[in-house]
């Protein structure tokens, strides 16, 4: 397959000191005095439906600490889980009462941290993950208003690094905090400071811990697209880039032919639109090279996270951009080795298994379909558009409905692929190169804008229903489902 000449002729390929920026308004750090951590308690917004199986013997489990998963690419380790359920899906182990957002929850050991706005605050809750008992919780007041009416909480999920955990609102605003106790350890309001213009749909970018760092997609106008800061103090440490706005994608690290590195996808809202994949040394800011990759679009972003593998790196846009997949070369240069206009994922994050990536293309429901594309050659394998016939009743009343997967997202566990749909569908699914197998299915609630990817931990599925359910009036919740095998 052909490389696209337009995408060519913008690539950059250079290798770029790095360069200086003044921390605009180094944050005050508070001395968090030791206390004992707070008890879980029953949690008012909580309802428990019972406790979840043992965990079967031998069964490999794993934190979940950030966005993406242990891997940051949407891959999970865990084994021995179920892999047949009743009609209604596996069993609900607790529910929460949500309010507003689009984040997923991160965990670690005895601790979930979950993200969400109730009336006028960006509010953080602390939970036990096994039976949503609360232990603390910290909120500060938020004015954000999304201009296209969709949902006013934050987007971006919280990040867990041993004794503290990052909040990053809607507004901009990054918080520090005890994980165990909840204390404040530093505060910082990265729009205000670096003067970041509100985005189509806010702040969205999930931070990234890389080694003693904390580093955003902060976008700043004139610099840094991306900053660095001292995850201790809050300081800045190094910024990198001049040319692109925040994405709604997550910066991703990886090694590069035995390098450190960390890849950014920027570009947000600019006019004419801008945006493309920075591959930076985390050591320095040091940026390797700038590949431009964006909708022409102007009512459009970057919203999936890079996907590298073996000294490759695949990113994907949707608004008629598509995918493109760079050779990493060892002198930190790359090249072009193809793009394809079959594969352009909207804000879901594509799946690399065995050599394949796996991804919903399209921007809209009526448009979407599952692709399956060779990472080698960028050959399409197969496209399929997962849909089954519902029997719905409403006001008494029986009727079939056509229904799918819609925008859905992929978790690639134990040799399958879970899969929500975009209404509240969960299936299991068999996905190679000879084509879609469905496994199991079940319609856990019908509401729209379900796009977070579900996070999985000791064989817990945890999965964000962000509007309400129209069939079954239940409001937006956070629900914790068994998906430990029986043995």
């Amino acid at each position: 397959m052909k490389p696209n000449p337009v995408l060519l002729a913008c690539a950059i390929a250079c290798s770029l000191s790095a360069e200086t920026f003044r921390d605009p308004a180094p944050p005050v750090v508070h001395d968090v005095p030791a206390i004992p951590p707070p008890v879980a308690k029953p949690h008012p917004d909580v309802r428990v439906h019972g406790k979840p199986k043992p965990l079967p013997a031998g069964a490999v489990t794993h934190d979940w600490k950030s966005f993406l998963g242990p891997t940051h690419n949407a891959v999970s380790s865990e084994t021995k889980l179920l892999l047949d359920w009743p009609d209604g899906g596996p069993k609900l182990v607790w529910e929460m009462k949500k309010g507003t957002g689009y984040s997923s929850p991160a965990i670690s050991g005895d601790y979930l941290v979950y993200f969400h706005r109730v009336g006028d605050l960006e509010k953080v809750e602390c939970l036990h993950p096994e039976t949503g008992a609360a232990y603390w919780e910290f909120s500060y007041p938020t004015q954000f208003e999304d201009r296209y009416g969709y949902n006013n909480g934050p987007r971006a999920s919280p990040v867990i690094d041993g004794d503290r955990v990052y909040v990053y609102g809607a507004e901009g605003k990054l918080h520090c905090l005890h994980l165990k106790t909840g204390q404040l350890y530093w505060k910082r309001d990265i729009a205000k400071e670096f003067k970041v213009p509100q985005d189509f749909f806010g702040t969205a970018t999930t931070p990234l811990i890389e080694g003693d760092l904390l580093i955003i997609n902060v976008g700043a106008p004139g610099g840094p697209t991306v900053a660095a800061f001292d995850k201790r103090s809050g300081k800045m440490v190094w910024g990198a880039g001049k040319e692109w706005g925040p994405s709604y994608a997550s910066p991703v690290p990886a090694t590069v032919h035995g390098k450190r590195r960390v890849f950014v996808f920027a570009g947000g809202e600019s006019d004419p639109p801008t945006g493309g994949l920075l591959s930076i040394n985390p050591a320095n800011g040091a940026i390797d090279f700038a590949f431009p990759f964006r909708s022409r679009s102007y009512e459009s972003v970057n919203a999936s996270s890079p996907v590298v593998v073996d000294n490759q790196v695949f990113i994907s846009a949707s608004y008629r951009t598509g995918g493109a997949l760079l050779n990493l070369l060892p002198d930190g240069k790359h090249s072009v080795a193809w793009t394809s206009r079959e594969i352009g994922t909207h804000f879901n994050t594509a799946v690399e298994k065995d050599g394949y990536l796996y991804a919903f293309d399209g921007r809209n429901e009526p448009d979407a379909s599952l692709v399956c594309v060779e990472r080698k050659t960028g050959k399409l394998m197969w496209r399929v558009t997962p849909e089954w016939d519902e029997t719905l009743i409403v006001n008494g009343a029986e009727r079939k409905q056509r229904l799918g997967a819609f925008r859905g997202t992929l978790l690639a566990v134990d040799g399958r692929f879970l899969c929500l749909g975009e209404l509240g569908h969960l299936l299991w699914l068999d996905l190679s190169p000879k084509g879609y197998k469905e496994l199991k299915r079940a319609w856990l609630f019908a509401a729209r804008e379900t796009w977070s990817l579900p996070v999985l931990s000791r064989g817990l599925l945890y999965i964000s229903q962000h509007s309400r359910d129209v069939l079954h009036n239940t409001p937006p919740r956070l629900l914790c489902y068994d998906l430990r095998a029986a043995k």
